[in-house]
């Protein structure tokens, strides 16, 4: 069945068929699908196009082609185009005759348009609570790590030392800002485009803003023309996920270093981590690897959608049908991620005597000397410069800098015991610092944030479960084979 076939004389070619069928990816709308029709019947109705009785038939059917798929009793016919295509045929086998006014007053442009922003919205909404849920175990661990310290690095070479509160919150911050990206993004995509038709909207008497109260939107479309052809949303949803990824990317890098014998600052649980098939001894970090791996696959998806939209004139074009499965695929991927990297970093053991061992060598504490020399009243560069000139002289003569520097007139033994172990990430004082005052500080703003996220995050519509069915957002419908991962 296809819902253009009076103009067409001759059946779908195979080729075509096999080429433009969008059946395969796009039934994960049918619960949006059967949203949008259910409101759009009410509007019919209210336009007086649809008696009392048809729009009830209607609802009706819809009601139990919701019921079949839920119970997984729902059957996708051959013929199916598209999910719109089968929820259509099997409400007209339910309703009868009346099913053939389901799509009355509407395009499968402003159907699709108005699926995808309702499947956006809640499964955006339910991947910022698996981001608030990742902060979550970055500000326990944070809490549990104490005054344990580590070396900070800058071009992977070590730098200074900073707590491990400091440098997990570091990536707590960096995931609140994505949590801000996902609500922005659901908030400006909360727009009804139900109504536009084809693309000049349609002679009948609809009502779009009713419709859009209905499903919960916060407004209507403006204009007919960019209603149906809009996909600003998914490309912002996707440079959300991408960008979100790079930070997961980055955590998960850390943990590949961090859990190599060279580093050996961390070691994975073993429900976290995999063997080697050939050699016995291997504890591999796969999870935090594929999160590295799999942001390539989220920019690449980005990347193409924006190259399918460049070129587009309005208004529909089959092109966007190419939007849904990167967009499909970054969401699922995502969700694996976030919690498989919660997982990994709730339960990873802290080697803190290895960390604090590499942060205590001696230069790490050289911008102290320097520090010190400028409290006395030199000039930062003149200080820079002696202290480097120790540290050269330290490394070419093999001396310990801790001698050369309690020999040194200006620094003496008040300069030589800003060397001693853990001494260093003490003087770290400054707000926002990786010390333990200004981290004590953090520590309770981010609890705050993370609270006041958490609020406005299960307050976004349909966050966590699509509604009425109980089942996850992005839940593959009956017969659907999930995307390899």
């Amino acid at each position: 069945m296809t819902l253009w076939q009076g103009r067409l004389g001759d059946g779908m070619a195979d080729e075509v068929a096999e080429f433009t069928i969008s059946l395969q990816f796009d039934r994960v709308l049918a619960t949006d699908d059967l949203a949008g029709s259910r409101a759009h019947v009410k509007g019919l109705a209210k336009a007086g196009i649809l008696t009392d009785d048809e729009a009830r038939l209607l609802v009706d059917a819809l009601n139990q082609v919701e019921e079949e798929l839920a119970g997984e009793v729902f059957t996708f016919e051959p013929g199916d185009e598209d999910v719109h295509t089968a929820v259509e045929r099997r409400v007209t086998e339910i309703a009868g005759e009346v099913g053939a006014k389901l799509h009355t007053g509407r395009s499968r442009n402003d159907q699709v348009a108005t699926d995808l922003r309702l499947w956006c919205r809640r499964t955006l909404g339910s991947l910022a609570l698996d981001v608030v849920a990742l902060q979550d175990v970055l500000l326990r661990r944070a809490s549990e790590a104490g005054d344990a310290y580590l070396p900070g690095y800058t071009h992977l070479q070590r730098a200074q030392p900073v707590l491990l509160a400091h440098h997990l919150l570091a990536h707590g911050w960096a995931l609140a800002r994505d949590v801000d990206r996902l609500v922005a993004t659901i908030e400006r995509l909360n727009v009804s485009p139900l109504g536009a038709g084809a693309l000049a909207g349609s002679s009948l008497p609809l009502d779009p803003e009713l419709v859009a109260e209905e499903l919960g939107f916060l407004g209507t479309f403006e204009n007919s023309l960019d209603a149906v052809s809009d996909r600003d949303f998914v490309a912002e949803a996707l440079f959300d996920l991408a960008l979100l990824g790079v930070h997961l990317s980055r955590m998960g890098e850390e943990i590949v270093l961090w859990s190599s014998e060279e580093f050996g600052f961390c070691i994975l649980n073993d429900s976290f981590a995999t063997g080697s098939s050939m050699l016995p001894q291997k504890k591999n970090p796969d999870v935090a690897e594929l999160v590295r791996g799999k942001a390539g696959r989220l920019i690449g998806h980005l990347t193409g959608v924006l190259v399918t939209l460049k070129g587009l004139p309005l208004a529909y074009n089959r092109d966007l049908q190419e939007d849904k499965e990167p967009l499909f695929d970054a969401t699922r991927q995502m969700r694996l991620g976030l919690q498989a990297l919660a997982g990994l970093f709730a339960t990873v053991e802290w080697a803190h005597d290895r960390m604090q061992a590499a942060a205590d060598g001696e230069g790490a504490a050289a911008v102290d000397l320097a520090e010190m020399l400028v409290e006395r009243g030199m000039p930062f560069r003149q200080a820079h410069t002696l202290v480097g000139g120790l540290v050269r002289d330290s490394l070419e003569r093999r001396v310990p800098l801790v001698e050369l520097v309690q020999a040194h007139p200006d620094l003496g033994d008040e300069g030589a015991a800003l060397l001693e172990p853990g001494v260093a990430v003490t003087r770290r004082t400054s707000p926002g610092g990786a010390g333990p005052i200004p981290v004590a500080v953090q520590l309770e703003r981010f609890g705050r944030r993370l609270d006041v996220d958490r609020a406005r995050v299960a307050l976004l519509p349909g966050a966590g479960v699509a509604r009425g069915t109980g089942r996850s957002a992005d839940s593959a419908v009956p017969g659907e084979v999930p995307p390899a991962a």
